[in-house]
């Protein structure tokens, strides 16, 4: 694989002039963010990732990765990607997610794991234990005097030496199942090397996990150390890349953006314009202050009756929403569904087993790998004593594409 950085030296120059000059303070922060230029963003990694990853698509995602394969992944038997996470912490993967994540490399494709913190779920269905030395190091000045020495196991970077000057944690993996795991990598700990990389076969796939996500930040891109980042992502399979921000859509849609100009700045950067502007809004403004009194008196309006029907449906929704009650919605929502099957295609629905998820598929045309995606999450908010409004959306959306496949087909 090529170098990871493709990029002449009077480029970098150019981008560190371009960063100094952006703000009057570098912010130290470790953020992780994609879009975010300062010394601890991911910008250029994420920008790079076509010369990393080369001839295969990237898809930055804009909503969960549990949303993204409910509407977009089928079991083909063939790789469909890897899925790709360098933040502090996967917050946005839970107990479900993290589920579906490994059912999704189960299946023969990959995923990749760069975090600070793993979850408590993760490292359970992982089958490994971690420990962090510096889990309580937060300051900036503290995280600088934390240095590091990484190396890779395998036999082409065995004489490779990777050192690193600032914000590495001792941050290493304790125990895993050495029947399914390989180490790649480690770091030098107190002059004993311990794993930081590792890879766990999981049915068919592999995940690969990383203790160590700073080292794929701005700061360590341009400060020469970008070949262990390329070394340690060369493990990846060649396959469609799934890049997640871990932010929900309408963060990462509103986010401001370089690429993007204002209309009213461009207007502002040429006088004849800005004048053009000021006068436009000038007359707009007389206009509205000579014509606010009316030149006769209004014709009153008779409103027909209204339906009372859909205002008592409008004030019971109004509660609902004052309340926050999104497990009773749940739960109707649910009976609703569990009602229309009997009703409609005559099963039983006591038992929501794997023979029923195939009689409901195969009665009302779904897929069969939908149909499980839907029955698993029905059986999961129901054992929950609480519900969020993301997952009754969810829910109601899974439902309402059920129901609409259906009748689709019924119209063909």
């Amino acid at each position: 694989m090529k170098a990871l950085l493709n990029i002449s030296k009077p480029s970098i120059l150019l981008l560190i002039v371009l960063v100094l000059a952006s703000c009057t303070k570098t912010n130290w922060t470790e953020n992780y963010r994609e879009k975010e230029k300062s010394p601890f963003g991911t910008y250029i990694i994420h920008n790079e990732a076509n010369e990393l990853f080369k001839n295969q698509e990237i898809v930055t995602l804009k909503e969960n990765f549990y949303d993204y394969l409910y509407f977009n992944y089928e079991v083909t038997g063939a790789d469909f990607g890897s899925y790709i996470c360098i933040k502090n912490s996967a917050s946005k993967l839970t107990e479900d997610g993290v589920t579906d994540l490994l059912s999704f490399v189960y299946d023969g494709n990959s995923a990749f794991l760069s975090l600070n913190y793993f979850s408590d779920s993760l490292l359970e269905q992982l089958e490994i234990t971690t420990n962090n030395l510096d889990k309580d190091v937060y300051l900036v000045e503290d995280l600088k005097a934390l240095k590091g020495e990484f190396y890779l196991e395998n036999n082409t970077f065995e004489k490779d030496t990777f050192n690193f000057d600032r914000n590495i944690r001792k941050h290493y993996f304790v125990t895993y199942n050495e029947d399914k795991t390989i180490v790649l990598g480690s770091a030098k700990i107190d002059g004993e090397k311990v794993p930081n990389f590792m890879k766990i076969y999981h049915g068919k796939g592999a995940i690969y996990v990383h203790s160590n996500p700073v080292v794929f930040t701005n700061y360590f891109m341009l400060s020469g150390k970008e070949k262990y980042a390329e070394n340690v992502l060369s493990y990846v399979p060649s396959a469609t890349v799934f890049w997640d921000p871990q932010i929900k859509r309408s963060e990462y849609s509103n986010e401001s953006d370089e690429d993007n100009t204002s209309v009213f700045k461009f207007f502002l950067q040429h006088k004849t314009l800005t004048w053009f502007l000021f006068v436009s809004l000038a007359g707009v403004l007389l206009f509205m202050l000579f014509n606010a009194r009316r030149k006769q008196r209004a014709i009153p309006i008779i409103h027909p009756l209204e339906n009372t029907t859909v205002a008592f449906t409008q004030t019971i929704s109004s509660l609902y929403l004052k309340e926050q009650d999104h497990k009773n919605l749940v739960t109707k929502k649910i009976g609703f569904f569990l009602e229309k099957v009997r009703t409609k295609y005559l099963l039983n629905t006591t038992n929501l087993n794997k023979e029923f998820i195939h009689n409901l598929a195969a009665k009302s045309g779904n897929n069969l790998q939908n149909t499980k995606y839907l029955i698993n999450t029905i059986i999961t908010l129901h054992k929950r004593s609480e519900c969020t409004q993301e997952e009754l959306l969810v829910l109601h959306k899974m439902i309402d594409n059920f129901f609409k496949k259906q009748d689709d087909g019924n119209t063909k």
